[in-house]
């Protein structure tokens, strides 16, 4: 018993002890790996003194031009110039931690590295051989102690913003120039993602369009399951059955799992029938709710059961659509209804949408009725009091910031017609800024977007630059960093 007793105390001391290694190693990683990201940034904007730069043998090296920043592979920083005793030199700088590691990322090995003019380190401590058997220059370049103390701060910030307490001393045009760059690197990310699914739907806008706006009908909670759904329907059947409703909406709920089709082709039910009969999914096996049945159902599910068979559509994989936490009007079924409603009236999407000139004239076309069942439901079998189920303002709004804008911008770059990347611009400059938790957090810190276009870009630097502790590239981190020197 007491070697036993022995024995779990020291299996759990040794996983306690692997643990604090594992955390220690981990944490030891970073600082590393950050070290070297400074040493690029104090190099690519010449945070260090000029007197300081000199080789092993003390002779001074004065930096022309650093050079081209490169983040892919092969040498960090392309066609420096620098003049070391009256001679210019053109070529490639690399830079480490320690001379070391040149040895153990194999550069001594890759030809790719012979044209390196320059190593630069925090510490050297041996001689550098490039592949050739030349001996590469050294020079050994020194942090700071107030840029490195600022630079940990913002790596190992717990604050989701890093900089949020220097954000209300930041001056109005450095902050602003960055925003509207920012606003732009998301246009331009939007764009890479469009021209994917244009690659995928041999560059049909119309169905580019679709997908996108069906995804973002899923408003965040359902956006996977919206997306998956408009991918197992192609538009190109939505705009068959332009001319009824009830047939889009028959494909779209089907589709996405709402209607059941066992037992209901070429068979008529009466109303006791169908309160008494269990039906069963199809797609799940689970006994579905009786509040469901009523007559606009099955009616449906007959139309969908045709639809499919006619068009042999397969059902996308089951992923339960999630309406936990949501009020009645953003229920799931309501917002097909209401995606199903603006399809129907839109006919060709894409063009519908491009001819729309400004902001008035785009969210009037989003304010569509889904069809008569709907006024008096939120969902299939639940009678609710006649009301209007138009999209909300604030809805259309994510809709517009989220779909018409990107792919206004998209069209634009792809036809070399900067009228609509600029149109893009102005609807997002037009529009109210987003409210979410990230625009929140930015309030708390003084930083307040006046327009869509600057929420838009303060989603970028959280989600691009905060969240990935890219203070480095950031303009607010190297204007703390560039005044820490």
């Amino acid at each position: 018993m007491v070697i036993f007793t022995y024995f779990s105390l020291f299996s759990f001391l040794y996983f306690d002890f692997q643990i604090l290694y594992f955390k220690f190693d981990f944490l030891n990683r970073i600082i590393l790996v950050n070290t070297e990201y400074l040493l690029h940034y104090i190099w690519k904007f010449k945070l260090y003194n000029p007197d300081s730069l000199r080789t092993e043998n003390g002779t001074l090296i004065e930096v022309l031009d650093p050079g081209l920043h490169n983040e892919d592979a092969g040498p960090d920083f392309f066609n420096a110039k620098i003049k070391v005793n009256n001679t210019v030199w053109a070529g490639n700088i690399e830079i480490h931690n320690t001379s070391r590691d040149w040895y153990r990322h194999g550069h001594d090995q890759d030809k790719a590295y012979n044209s390196v003019i320059l190593h630069l380190s925090e510490a050297i401590n041996g001689v550098v051989i490039n592949e050739s058997g030349q001996e590469v220059p050294q020079c050994a370049i020194k942090i700071s102690e107030p840029l490195r103390k600022s630079s940990e701060y913002l790596l190992f910030s717990k604050c989701r913003i890093p900089c949020k307490n220097f954000l209300s001393y930041l001056s109005g045009p450095t902050l602003n120039g960055w925003l509207i760059c920012l606003a732009l690197e998301r246009l331009e990310r939007k764009t890479n993602d469009i021209n994917q699914h244009l690659k995928h739907f041999n560059n049909s806008w119309d169905e580019v369009f679709y997908v996108m706006l069906t995804r973002n009908f899923g408003f965040g909670i359902n956006s996977d399951e919206f997306e998956r759904l408009a991918l197992s329907l192609p538009f190109n059947i939505i705009l068959k059955h332009g001319d009824n409703l009830f047939q889009v909406e028959a494909l779209m709920f089907g589709q996405a799992g709402y209607l059941e089709i066992e037992n209901c082709l070429n068979q008529d039910y009466s109303n006791n029938q169908r309160k008494q009969e269990s039906i069963l999914s199809a797609s799940s096996g689970k006994q579905l709710n009786e509040d469901v049945v009523d007559d606009y159902y099955y009616r449906m599910q007959k139309e969908y059961a045709f639809l499919k068979a006619k068009y042999k559509l397969k059902s996308p994989d089951s992923k339960t659509i999630r309406k936990l936490r949501v009020r009645p009007t953003s229920f799931p079924e309501l917002r097909i209804a209401q995606l199903a409603s603006l399809l129907q009236k839109s006919g060709r999407l894409f063009s519908t949408f491009l001819e729309k000139e400004d902001y008035n004239q785009i969210i009037s076309h989003f304010m569509t009725e889904p069809s008569e069942y709907w006024q008096t439901h939120y969902s299939f079998g639940k009678r609710s009091g006649k009301s209007s189920k138009i999209l909300g303002k604030s809805s259309v709004d994510v809709l517009i910031i989220n779909t018409v804008a990107p792919i206004l911008f998209a069209y634009g770059k792809k036809t070399f017609i900067e009228d609509y990347c600029q149109r893009a611009e102005n609807l997002l400059e037009s529009m109210k800024p987003e409210k979410n938790s990230i625009i929140r957090e930015f309030g708390e810190a003084g930083v307040i977007p006046k327009n869509a276009m600057e929420s838009q870009a303060l989603i970028q630097l959280k989600k691009e630059y905060c969240d990935k502790r890219k203070c480095l590239y950031c303009r607010i981190g190297h204007k703390l960093l560039s005044n820490s020197r």
